[in-house]
């Protein structure tokens, strides 16, 4: 079936599945995570509706209007586990060639899966520090669809509730964290806040 073999070279439509594997309901929250339009995510739905990797519950809003949830399908999540299994050995691969040094290889390697590179960092399958010191290593800039998904790590990493890669985490929880423990800190008297009450 040449649709299937189209949505397997289709790294936008494996971020809409992960994000839906991951509880994603609606179309304008997988639009937020995975930082596609709108208008295109509707399209990729109805692509993954149609080949049966996904479903769609139709309810009853509360005044009536019809509210549609996706989930994924069994077929679906064999399918993005099979994806994600590939994806994450290139991941690793990708790695092995960055800590070797070897940049015409590892350069050769990108430039063979570079499409991916957006797919693999939202899903964690590479954290967002090691692609961006392989992209130094290399002298190479991201694009738009890598950038993306390097900002949404983090600015997503609480939000969606997703599991993101170590280091983008670690880096929103910092972020965000920060002075939330600061305030609840001082709150609690936990911590000696003589040298502010001064100010």
């Amino acid at each position: 079936m040449s649709s299937r073999r189209e949505f397997n070279e289709s790294p936008k439509h494996f971020m809409v599945l992960d994000a839906i594997a991951r509880g994603m309901k609606k179309i304008d929250s997988i639009a937020r995570v995975t930082k596609i339009s709108k208008d295109e995510v509707e399209l990729i739905v109805n692509d993954l509706r149609t080949q049966k990797l996904i479903n769609a519950n139709e309810k009853r809003g509360f005044f009536g209007n019809k509210k549609i949830e996706l989930y994924i399908s069994e077929t679906g999540s064999s399918v993005l586990e099979s994806k994600k299994e590939e994806l994450s050995y290139k991941s690793q691969r990708l790695q092995q060639l960055y800590q070797s040094g070897d940049r015409g290889q590892m350069q050769s390697y990108m430039d063979d899966n570079r499409m991916w590179m957006p797919m693999m960092l939202f899903s964690g399958l590479m954290s967002m520090v090691m692609f961006a010191g392989m992209m130094s290593f290399m002298g190479m800039a991201m694009n738009p669809a890598e950038s993306a998904q390097t900002e949404g790590q983090v600015d997503e990493s609480g939000a969606s509730g997703a599991e993101d890669s170590g280091a983008a985490s670690d880096a929103g929880a910092s972020d965000t964290g920060d002075t939330g423990g600061f305030s609840d800190m001082g709150a609690d008297g936990g911590m000696d806040m003589g040298g502010f009450d001064s100010f």
